[in-house]
């Protein structure tokens, strides 16, 4: 005969808080024959007409504390897995101090298993800080994913914030806060973001004799004061000098035993991470042959705060019209559908043609959208393979920044339209061809 918990259960909201924990990822996918355990009991559904624990046992106050604290959390948001240890840790001592009470009761011995086996998932220390006990008075002004952080200084609502994503790399290839995808000349120094907390300025120089197109050899980054949080700090890379360390030769910013702003390297020399927990934002810059890559995610509340003077800013509002050298609808082939005879064997740089670099494009990106256009456009404007990597790893960033999935990959408007495969890629070839004349015009 089945279970079923009584309506007057508080498992209904705890439930609600599990579904939760398994959409942003903080329960595995599969959870783990203990940790199921933790959460039956937990809910109450093993035990029907026990809706209330005890007076002496507080497990179910416990693990109701646990819900509370990382409900809120979101997994892929910067600092997730420290305030999930902190909660951890918090739901631990918990349950340390509520053990002779709860002796013998099946809930209680199932939550400390289960408390165990994320600890142990996590990577979670047993010492260290604690999460309140009481998340309403949770307050770190310098994690931006707290109850309280900027969003409170700012007098914003305290719902979960809406991230956007700027990437350049490439001849270069430029997608803004918007999602929309330009190839600009924009050569010299450019900024792509300035406001009140953060400023991202690139330098660009010619890739080869004759052409507009150029491509980033240099990025400064500047992490403005803020607060207690951190003093200004600013990071600077160039060709074949990618560091792991601020100008000033520090590798963090704030105080305490966790940084409200550090720097992590991935591969040494060629790919760095920065992490500014006190506004939300990561940003990942690479080297990939001779020329930078650059992404961006930020929350868009403080993306978009900045004064009418700072309106010069190329992750918000895109290259300017006479920097573009497409057709300003975010399309690398910039003429699409005309019927011209095929052109897959017009040679735009030594050692590719359209077939040979479409052909190497397709092996790292088989999905023929936007950035795999990009692809094809830099090796036969430029000849240089490091450009198949860096539209790669462009996508990849996009991936891993890009708050939403449905929009990872950007498709030509035309392409949307009915016809064949066959027919979409000559077109694809015919405007590439196109626009690499004009490009050297």
């Amino acid at each position: 005969m089945g279970v079923r918990a009584a309506p007057s259960c508080a498992a209904a909201p705890a439930a609600a808080g599990a579904e939760q924990h398994r959409r942003q990822g903080l329960w595995p996918r599969s959870p783990p024959p203990l940790l199921l355990l933790l959460l039956l009991f937990s809910l109450g559904l093993l035990h029907a007409g026990d809706c209330q624990q005890p007076a002496q046992c507080r497990i179910q106050k416990c693990t109701t504390d646990f819900v509370s604290l990382t409900s809120h959390l979101n997994s892929a948001a910067d600092g997730f897995d420290s305030d999930f240890c902190k909660a951890l840790r918090a739901y631990a001592g918990c349950t340390q101090r509520t053990s002779k009470a709860c002796r013998g009761n099946l809930v209680y011995h199932s939550a400390v298993l289960g408390i165990s086996d994320l600890m142990s998932q996590r990577n979670c220390s047993k010492d260290g800080p604690t999460s309140s006990t009481n998340p309403e008075v949770t307050h770190d002004p310098c994690n931006y994913h707290s109850h309280g952080g900027i969003r409170e200084h700012r007098g914003g609502d305290q719902s979960p914030p809406n991230y956007l994503f700027c990437g350049l790399f490439g001849d270069p290839h430029l997608r803004t806060f918007k999602d929309h995808f330009q190839t600009c000349k924009v050569e010299g120094a450019w900024p792509l973001i300035d406001n009140n907390y953060l400023s991202v300025q690139v330098t660009n120089v010619p890739v080869v004799p004759g052409s507009s197109a150029t491509a980033t050899t240099k990025i400064t980054i500047i992490f403005k004061a803020h607060h207690e949080c951190t003093d200004q700090k600013v990071y600077q890379a160039v060709t074949d000098d990618l560091p792991a360390a601020f100008v000033d030769g520090t590798t963090s910013g704030g105080d305490g035993d966790i940084k409200s702003l550090h720097i992590v390297e991935r591969e040494s020399g060629r790919y760095v991470e920065m992490h500014a927990r006190y506004i939300g934002t990561t940003i990942f810059v690479r080297q990939l042959g001779r020329y930078l890559t650059l992404a961006i995610r930020m929350p868009e509340d403080l993306a978009m705060s900045y004064e009418e003077s700072q309106d010069l800013q190329l992750c918000v509002n895109g290259c300017p019209m006479s920097e573009c050298i497409d057709d300003g609808q975010g399309q690398v082939s910039a003429i699409l559908g005309h019927s011209l005879p095929r052109t897959t064997s017009v040679q735009a740089w030594p050692g590719y043609t359209l077939e040979t670099a479409s052909s190497q494009c397709h092996e790292k990106m088989p999905v023929k959208d936007i950035y795999y256009q990009s692809c094809v456009f830099d090796l036969l404007t430029t000849g240089d393979a490091n450009f198949t990597a860096a539209a790669h790893s462009a996508l990849e960033d996009v991936e891993a920044l890009h708050p939403r999935k449905e929009r990872w990959h950007i498709f030509p408007s035309s392409s949307s339209s009915g016809g064949s495969s066959g027919g979409s890629d000559l077109s694809v070839g015919l405007g590439l061809t196109c626009l690499i004349l004009i490009v050297f015009l």
